[in-house]
Parts: C-alpha cells; structure tokens; sequence
C-alpha cells in the first residue's frame, strides 16, 4: 500500500479540483466544436452557394442564346438588304419575281427570329433576377456563417485563455506535493477518471455511496499515512478526522 503524509494526501484534493476544472474546459471545448449550429449554417451556406453557380450557369447559357439569336437576325436581315437592293436595281421579271418570293420568306423567318429573340430576352431577365436573389441569399449565408464562427472563436479563445490560467495553477500545485504521491494520483486518474476525493461521514465523494461497514473498518484501521483507494470508484480517498 503506498505511504504518504496525510498533509500531502490532503493537498491531492486541491489537485483534483484543478484537474475537475480542466476537465469542464475541456468539454466546453469539444461542445464549441461541435456546436449544433454549424451543420446547418453550413449546408445553408453550401446550398446558397450551389444556387448561386446554378443562377450563374443559367444566365451564361441565355446569354450565349440571346447571342445567337441576335446574329441569326442579323444574318437574315443582311440577306433581305441585299436581296432588296437587287430588286430595286430592276432586272427580268421572272427574276424580280422571285427575289419578291424570297424576300417575303426571309422576311417571315426574320419575324420567327425576332420572337425567338425577345423569349430569349424575357427569359434573361428572369434569370438575372433570379441571379441577383441567389446572389443576395449567399452574401446572407456568408454573413450567418461568419457571424457563428466570430461567436465560437471568441469563447474557445476564452475557454483556452481560463485552461491555460488553471494549467498554471495546476503545475504550481502538483509542484508541492509528494513526488511519489503525484505519481500514484496520475495513474489514478488516468484510468479511473477521479484522482481523489474525500471520505466524508462514510461516504466516498469519488463514487457518492456510502461504504459498507466492513469497507470502512478496514479503512479506518488503516495507517494515516496510508494510501487508500475508494473500492466503489478506485479513487484515493482522503480522510480526516474532521469527516469521520
């Protein structure tokens, strides 16, 4: 059974306030990462995102169609000119005839063109104010997702600032305690997850049950300087005359 001054022994119930309290930092620490917002805000943002090469994809297409469609006007339109011009410069009638013919074709397939221009054009328009929504509903995601992450990176800052304070402060504590006893407190908390806790009126703080009659005969007939564990939680437990 290790063996330590129970002043030494009483100083481990410092220690493992301290360590209690790196523990609760540490759990802030992993809620904040895993804060239940940042999913959400995140596929939004993908989302508004998506929207946004999608709205951007679809006005580049229409673009290109209202391009083509102005140049297939342009292009029969130069054809009626110059069929026009030919007609006006006289000639056979049999040939006038036929540019009037054609002229009339062409003028009938510019009137089609120009429709399909202005379905081309109206549609445009839609899609550049649906491009303009997308655009609005992404600059809102990426506000709301920069907003969030501004507001955990502010308490994960606090949290790491308190640990490292409460680090500190652990390193000064441990410093002035037995070796041998910080040792064996360590290992303890390691695999047991409490270090140590006091044996208060019979009852381990370590596991919050009352010891058996025969668990705590063997104790109290312990050595002061002896180390005893809590056989509930495995913990050391700390006595003191003032907690019998």
């Amino acid at each position: 059974m290790p063996k330590a001054p129970a002043a030494e022994q009483l100083k481990l119930l410092d220690l493992q306030a301290l360590d209690a309290k790196l523990h609760s930092l540490d759990l802030r620490r992993q809620a904040l990462d895993a804060d239940p917002r940042l999913v959400p805000t995140a596929e939004e943002l993908a989302a508004a995102s998506r929207a946004v090469r999608d709205a951007d994809l679809a006005v580049e297409e229409a673009q290109a169609e209202l391009v083509k469609a102005e140049q297939d006007v342009e292009q029969v339109s130069a054809r009626i000119e110059k069929d026009e011009a030919r007609l006006y410069a006289g000639g056979l009638s049999k040939d006038l005839q036929a540019l009037q013919h054609d002229i009339e074709g062409l003028s009938a397939r510019r009137s089609d063109l120009e429709d399909a221009e202005l379905e081309v054009l109206e549609r445009l328009d839609g899609l550049r104010e649906q491009q303009a929504s997308a655009a609005a509903e992404l600059a809102q995601a990426q506000a709301a997702s920069a907003a969030l992450r501004n507001e955990l990176d502010v308490q994960l800052s606090t949290v790491a600032e308190e640990r490292a304070q409460v680090a500190a402060e652990r390193s000064r504590v441990a410093a002035n305690i037995d070796l041998g006893l910080v040792e064996v407190y360590e290992k303890t908390l390691a695999k047991r997850g409490v270090g140590a806790a006091r044996l208060f009126h019979g009852t381990s703080e370590g596991s919050g049950m009352s010891l058996s009659p025969g668990d705590l005969a063997a104790i109290r007939s312990a050595a002061e300087d002896d180390v005893v564990f809590c056989p509930d939680s495995g913990c050391i437990l700390v006595r003191s005359p003032e907690w019998s």
